[in-house]
């Protein structure tokens, strides 16, 4: 007897394997919009499976439906309905349909939605459908020639609720390291002066020292306090008309002021443009950067300089350098934290909310990777 022919594993098949290992680790992660696509990815290699699982056919001939087919439906359908996130597609004559449970009640259709909304066809990023936020994400799909778009919902509001918890929990961590930090010696230094006064005579240079120890660290409380007002009361983004020269040449003298030769401003020249922005929000975030670029450079090596320059096409992207020691690997993890800082005067909000004044404008503060301290605030290029 001839030996068997072991059966040819199709890569898809391997694909749709690890796939179905993402979605478990997604959802137990707490990544849902990663779940969601995963689970789409998978469900649309399950369908290329089970097309090429079918042999060709003559022009001519009828079709052969296998016997298991239903079958194979009924358990991709059951898969799809435990996603709790409404998905749907799009044929190409515009036809909406609900693929799964959560599509169907959110909708209150079987399959076909009748009076789907526009938003669906049009290609819009959002939706707002009962009292809901949701951000449409697509995936086009092609299969002998027509196309699909298959849609997933993304609850919004339930995203921004679980960021916000885990922001919250972050800050709360944070915010108890920092003032049990303070507050220790504080009480310690006041009960060793309760002891130091039962002497007879007291003391009077350990107790004013005890005593300008204390009032120096309550002040730190005091600061520490106030950056942390300053860091959660940030207005939202007032946008207007500004020349990106014009705001180099603000930072530039302002760098001059406070650093007096000590620290060399080196610049490549704004791009000719007027952006809409909030220049002094902008500003201020530059400003914590090329502050925090200068005291890098101070500790470096060589004589310290710091570099600003600025890029405009699609997006409008500041650069800032400096030729200090670099970040550590540990720092990099944690410097946009707030609070968190290497500096034994730092306050450790000026990147954090350099950030979040990028982040509010809809763009981005981050530090490039490799040895080099290169700072990129991005933001959309929308010019005045």
């Amino acid at each position: 007897m001839g030996s068997r022919r072991p059966a040819r594993v199709w890569p898809g098949q391997v694909l749709l394997f690890g796939c179905g290992a993402a979605t478990v680790a997604a959802w137990n992660g707490g990544f849902y919009a990663c779940f969601v696509l995963v689970l789409l990815l998978g469900f649309w290699l399950a369908t290329l499976s089970l097309l090429r699982a079918t042999p060709p056919r003559a022009a001519n001939e009828r079709p052969v439906i296998p016997a298991d087919g239903d079958a194979d439906r009924a358990v991709l359908r059951a898969v799809l309905d435990q996603a709790p996130t409404p998905l749907l597609s799009i044929g190409r004559n515009g036809g909406v349909r609900a693929l799964n449970a959560a599509a169907r009640a959110l909708f209150g259709a079987d399959d076909v939605l009748v009076d789907a909304p526009e938003a669906l066809r049009q290609g819009a990023p959002r939706l707002r459908y009962a009292g809901r936020a949701y951000r449409i994400d697509r995936i086009e799909a092609h299969d002998a020639g027509a196309t699909r778009t298959i849609l997933a919902l993304i609850d919004i509001e339930s995203e921004e609720r679980i960021a916000e918890a885990r922001a919250t929990r972050e800050l709360l961590e944070v915010l108890s390291h920092e003032v049990m930090n303070a507050l220790t010696p504080i009480a310690s230094l006041a009960e060793s002066a309760l002891a130091t006064l039962e002497d007879t005579p007291p003391p009077v240079g350990p107790l004013r020292d005890m005593i300008g120890t204390l009032s120096r660290r309550a002040d730190g409380l005091l600061h520490f306090t106030q950056a942390y007002r300053q860091l959660a009361r940030l207005p939202e983004p007032s946008l207007a008309p500004t020349s990106l020269p014009a705001l180099f040449d603000d930072l530039a003298c302002m760098f001059a002021a406070r650093w007096n030769g000590r620290v060399a401003f080196l610049s490549d020249g704004a791009p000719d443009a007027v952006v809409t922005i909030d220049r002094e929000q902008i500003s201020q975030a530059l400003w914590a950067l090329l502050q925090n670029g200068a005291e890098a450079a101070i500790a470096g090596p060589g004589a310290p300089q710091v570099r600003l320059s600025a890029t405009l096409d699609e997006r409008l992207s500041f650069h800032v350098a400096d030729n200090g020691p670099g970040v550590s690997a540990d720092a990099r993890a944690r410097i946009f934290r707030p609070f968190y800082t290497t500096k034994t005067e730092g306050s450790g909000i000026g990147l954090s909310l350099a950030r979040q004044i990028a982040r509010a404008h809809g763009g981005d503060l981050v530090l490039h990777p490799g040895r080099d301290t290169v700072f990129e605030l991005t933001l959309p290029g929308a010019q005045g």
